[in-house]
């Protein structure tokens, strides 16, 4: 159980990197669109392109950032269920509805997104719109996202098995930290500093 306690924390570490790094993403997005907008204003005209790296980016946050959502323990719960339940209780069904519910679900999509994603590429498919862009690339963030999903699925059920175990302390409890949107804020304040240096 130790070895799989490691590869849980592995597989922690890595997507919490992926999440903070699809931060920025939202910031690139902003930037994009208020450009885009800006640009439509002023020369009354747009580009389908700069839309489209928009709802690109957009689905890049969501795939990306689910995982570490999920890391977070700020996914979706049925409290009305749930919050009838102990620390143990919640485990046991955090554990159940990871092998039968998320686990199956992202296995499917992975099954169904990889030919897609393959025949995308090899097509070299683009956007019906003018201007468009490539789509296998945003196509690719399907069986990626759900990957890391997948991988951090693997590493909640561990961290159940191992609680109820006994080997380490409950993993729903909430981290006294700061939110993600105050790390966002302080990565942003830390990048001026060093800027202005």
């Amino acid at each position: 159980m130790t070895l799989l306690l490691k590869l849980s924390k592995l597989i922690d570490w890595l997507n919490e990197r992926v999440g903070k790094g699809a931060f920025w993403l939202i910031l690139i997005m902003a930037i994009i669109s208020a450009g885009n907008a800006t640009y439509r204003f002023i020369f009354d005209d747009s580009s389908n392109g700069m839309l489209e790296i928009q709802w690109y980016l957009f689905a890049a946050v969501f795939l990306l950032c689910s995982p570490y959502t999920l890391l977070k323990n700020e996914h979706v719960r049925i409290d009305v269920i749930s919050g009838k339940f102990g620390p143990r209780g919640l485990a046991v069904i955090d554990i159940v509805g990871t092998l039968f519910f998320l686990l199956p679900m992202v296995i499917t999509v992975l099954w169904l997104s990889i030919p897609l994603v393959a025949e995308s590429y090899r097509i070299t498919e683009y956007s019906a719109n003018a201007g468009g862009l490539l789509r296998w690339p945003v196509k690719a963030l399907l069986p990626i996202g759900f990957a890391l999903l997948a991988l951090q699925g693997v590493s909640e059920l561990i961290k159940r098995i191992a609680y109820l175990a006994g080997m380490i302390d409950d993993p729903n409890s909430k981290a006294k930290g700061p939110t993600a949107e105050e790390e966002l804020a302080a990565a942003i304040a830390a990048t001026k500093a060093k800027e202005a240096k």
